[in-house]
């Protein structure tokens, strides 16, 4: 391994034309083991080229971390020279980014298709694709078979099972067994939540590619009204704080039968310190009914070189070896990230250490983006508007048919004449 990083980084610095040694900044978000993974392999890169990156932490929360990042980046801060990015914010930040089309012709072809078409804004490549996420439901897969119970298809199954062994089980002593928990913080994450939950009950995808505002709708009002159903039944009342981090902590201490997270998760309930380590599996989130398509979110996490950068060459350099194949592929191992990277899908180390990886390749395949092409710039605030809207159905303010009637009105008003 330790020689195809070598080579790896030779020819990353002969296509970046510099010899000499730069020091550069990333900022990248603290969720999982995210920034141990980083700093291990910033150790590498330093001792191959001789440079210096520093490590600016960002907090674990997307919405936070957007927020900084846009201010940062108004004002043309020079401080940070590699970014990492949400798969939405490509559209929002392209303007504020150096194009990488160049840079990477000689690996773009790798990558997935889609991924690449997700970073590129105007022809421009304003991101390389570091890790793919798509998230799936988590399965205590040994209490599913102590009550005699089938992984659930539907989420009308899923409220059902969950309840039943949540209350069996606190009724056998464990007082603090949940049945589902998710993430119903007020950020972007319940954007993802929720999109999942309207789009695999046929209520669209809030605004359609076409543009159209489609969230007004009874399919999309059913779908909350289910969701604010778990909310103190199958999912304990502080879920409308959590994001992915709680929700993790409730499932990997043993305290809930189902979770909805993303893949990073994985790893980190079957280490040495996980109570459900070997206890449980994962499979496609659930559907309204049966014949109905999975709807996970498609996410992920790229690398963007800022244009206010005054060391691009080095930053470029960093960027290529951080989502090169080896790198993914450790990553993949170490993190439970999945690669971008076509051919690591068929990679048997992977395969060996990862066993649900390869089945997880159809999901992210074909999740569903949250609506940041069409609505451009104006995303953030589509989203903000989405959640808001969503949280207070969740939390008994206003009924889900109300809100989404006022959430209408809203994006109608922030479209204007167009997005």
């Amino acid at each position: 391994m330790k020689k195809l990083l070598s080579a790896a980084m030779v020819a990353t610095m002969a296509l970046c034309g510099y010899a000499q040694a730069a020091e550069i900044s990333m900022a990248a978000n603290s969720t999982g083991k995210n920034l141990d993974f980083l700093r291990k392999m910033f150790g590498e890169f330093e001792k191959e080229t001789g440079n210096k990156v520093t490590l600016v932490t960002m907090p674990p929360s997307s919405t936070e971390q957007f927020a900084q990042y846009r201010l940062w980046l108004a004002a043309g801060n020079s401080d940070v020279d590699v970014y990492q990015t949400d798969v939405i914010w490509a559209p929002q930040l392209a303007d504020q980014f150096v194009d990488l089309k160049e840079a990477a012709s000689d690996v773009v072809d790798q990558f997935f298709p889609s991924i690449i078409a997700s970073q590129t804004v105007d022809g421009r490549l304003v991101a390389m694709p570091m890790f793919t996420d798509a998230p799936a439901l988590y399965y205590r897969k040994d209490l599913l078979e102590k009550y005699g119970k089938a992984v659930p298809k539907t989420w009308e199954e899923l409220a059902a099972t969950a309840k039943e062994i949540q209350d069996k089980e606190r009724t056998a002593g464990q007082k603090d067994m949940w049945g589902f928990v998710f993430q119903a913080n007020a950020y972007e994450g319940l954007t993802c939540d929720a999109l999942e939950w309207i789009k695999s009950s046929g209520g669209g995808q809030i605004v359609e590619p076409d543009g159209t505002i489609s969230v007004n709708n009874e399919k999309a009002a059913a779908a909350l009204e289910q969701a604010k159903s778990w909310i103190g039944t199958i999912s304990p009342p502080g879920v409308l704080s959590y994001q992915e981090e709680e929700s993790r902590g409730v499932w990997q201490t043993g305290n809930a039968v189902f979770m909805r997270n993303w893949p990073y998760a994985y790893s980190l309930g079957n280490g040495d310190d996980s109570a459900v380590k070997g206890k449980f599996d994962v499979a496609p989130l659930p559907v309204a009914a049966v014949g109905d398509k999975p709807s996970s979110t498609l996410g992920g996490w790229n690398l963007a070189v800022s244009k206010y950068s005054e060391e691009q060459e080095a930053a470029i350099a960093l960027v290529k070896f951080l989502t090169s194949a080896d790198v993914q592929k450790r990553r993949a191992i170490e993190n439970s990230n999945l690669p971008t990277l076509q051919a690591l899908y068929d990679d048997p180390d992977i395969a060996a250490a990862q066993p649900f990886m390869p089945r997880w390749k159809p999901i992210f395949q074909d999740a569903v983006p949250r609506p940041s092409a069409v609505t451009k710039v104006k995303y953030n605030e589509v989203s903000s508007r989405f959640w808001s809207a969503v949280h207070n159905t969740l939390s008994g303010s206003g009924s889900a048919a109300e809100n989404l009637e006022l959430l209408e009105a809203e994006l109608t008003e922030l479209k204007g004449s167009s997005w």
